[in-house]
């Protein structure tokens, strides 16, 4: 039985809030439901003395308390006097699942200590030699999905923390200038076995009219027409190319940030992808905003579309004879935009290689024929969803591939449906769908924004073990940065707890964010 008075400081418990919980513990004597001992037992003698201790820190954590705390929506009822003790036993339990000695261990209380702040674990990176291209989607993940592989979920946490580095970039310097076009920004890569070879720009094709800049003339960035978007970047490590059976090249592809992108995004008429794409009853038709921020050329960058590809065929022609991958990764609007390159990628050249798409939080792109080119393209796409996302359910919230399904049960031709339903778009791939709810660390009622965060989405994904299993008691991603980007839907428990750590100010102390991925595996 452990001494809690001995092993646990006062100091790592004070900013615990008690709730009740309820655990099973069969080998503890601290169990209720255990066979009273004999009164001088060893076993009788340990629980007087756990009570003891207990009930000393019930006196310290009263008097740490605020004496009068104000009302609020959250607050919780005094327990009464001869629940106390009981209360604050079970209040220590994070997860229910483990037992009650394992729960009051330091060990547990260290692990939350880290999770709250920014130190990152390293994992081992499993070869994935032969099966590289099971990972890679050849058989759409089959098999792989639910329960989720580790070495896949490894992966496609990698996928996003290459996009999270594109934001970084865009960010840090959000101002596109015609003299910075000619080099590749400096973008610090989450992986220091790739190097960045290219950056990526976009352009839209509306602008705003002349007199908004006489109105408002600080908007800046906000109103430019070319932003830089992403970038390509090519595995450079041999070590790296042996565990991963191949030479990956990675297009990672920010979602909306500049106003003309959101115009973009709102043009949601179907357009044909290409002037001769005849597949069968359903040609293939993708929204207008998307289409034209990957075609339009800006006044002196090439558009994202030639800028792919002419990168990806000098890549080609200068790693000939090399086993070499494609992993085109995007979040939101950069999601939409990894589809549309993919389409790009997969006829340019005779000899492409694999193609797969990691989406994060992304819209619907297209109609049922663009999902039919993409895949007789051979483009692998798996879709990383919240269920609490609203951005993964439009456009055609109301018009649809369930709305579209059921009329084409009906024997309604694919041509007459498309004439008559203009706006029918249809999701891409295969479904990895995650759950906020899932989540122990974030509120259940998280807020639109928060659902569609990339962080949390890397974080529910780390957490996923499967559709019908709780979120992993084991997961290793920090939490500095999702409760530094999302601190109001985070519970209040670890809200308090990073407080105490004072984790609220490490922001603004200049420390920099580890390079090393931290891995769930």
């Amino acid at each position: 039985m452990m001494q809690i008075g001995a092993t646990l400081p006062a100091h790592n418990l004070q900013v615990f809030q008690v709730r009740r919980a309820v655990f099973e513990c069969s080998g503890s004597p601290l169990n209720p439901h255990k066979r009273a001992p004999a009164r001088n037992s060893p076993e009788n003698l340990s629980t007087d003395m756990t009570r003891k201790h207990l009930s000393n820190l019930e006196r310290l954590l009263q008097k740490q308390s605020h004496p009068n705390p104000p009302p609020g929506p959250e607050a919780e009822p005094e327990p009464e006097p001869e629940t106390r003790t009981r209360g604050i036993l079970e209040g220590l339990t994070l997860w229910p699942e483990m037992k009650a000695a394992e729960e009051m261990s330091p060990r547990h209380l260290n692990r939350l200590q880290r999770l709250l702040s920014k130190s990152a674990e390293y994992s081992p990176r499993n070869s994935l030699g032969c099966r590289w291209r099971d990972y890679h989607g050849a058989n759409d993940w089959a098999g792989m999905l639910d329960p989720l592989d580790e070495n896949l979920r490894r992966e496609v946490v990698r996928s996003g923390e290459f996009i999270q580095a594109a934001y970084h970039g865009f960010h840090s310097k959000p101002a596109t200038s015609p003299e910075e076009v000619q080099w590749p920004r400096h973008v610090a890569l989450p992986d220091r076995s790739y190097r960045m070879t290219r950056s990526l720009y976009a352009t839209a094709s509306v602008g705003l009219p002349k007199w908004v800049d006489h109105v408002a003339p600080d908007l800046g960035w906000m109103t430019q027409r070319s932003s830089w978007v992403g970038y390509v970047a090519v595995c450079d490590d041999r070590r790296e190319i042996q565990r991963m059976g191949r030479r990956d090249i990675v297009i990672a592809l920010r979602g909306t940030a500049t106003c003309l992108e959101w115009a973009e995004n709102v043009r949601d008429v179907l357009v044909p992808v290409a002037d001769d794409d005849e597949n069968g009853d359903t040609p293939a038709k993708v929204e207008l905003g998307f289409q034209s921020l990957l075609k339009t050329r800006g006044e002196h960058v090439p558009s994202l579309a030639e800028s792919v590809v002419e990168e990806i065929k000098r890549l080609m022609e200068k790693y000939k004879g090399e086993t070499l991958s494609i992993t085109i990764t995007g979040h939101s609007l950069g999601a939409a935009l990894a589809l549309l390159v993919a389409d790009e990628l997969s006829t340019c050249a005779p000899d492409v290689p694999p193609i797969a798409v990691f989406s994060f939080g992304g819209p619907r792109v297209g109609n049922r024929g663009f999902a039919n080119r993409l895949s007789s393209n051979k483009v692998k796409v798996l879709r990383i969803v919240n269920s609490q996302d609203l951005v993964t359910r439009v456009p055609g919230m109301f018009v649809n591939e369930d709305l579209d399904n059921k009329l084409r049960a009906t024997g309604a031709g694919g041509r007459l449906l498309d004439a008559l339903v203009p706006w029918s778009y249809a999701h891409v791939g295969t479904e990895l769908r995650v759950d906020t709810k899932m989540s122990p660390f974030l509120r259940p009622d998280a807020d639109v924004a928060c659902c569609h965060d990339l962080e949390a989405y890397l974080h529910l994904v780390d957490g996923f073990l499967a559709s019908n299993c709780p979120f992993r008691s084991n997961a290793k991603r920090s939490l500095w940065k999702l409760l530094n980007e999302q601190r109001s839907n985070v519970k209040r428990l670890y809200t308090s707890k990073a407080k105490a750590l004072n984790l609220s100010n490490v922001k603004s102390s200049g420390m920099a964010m580890s390079n090393c991925l931290p891995s769930p595996s």
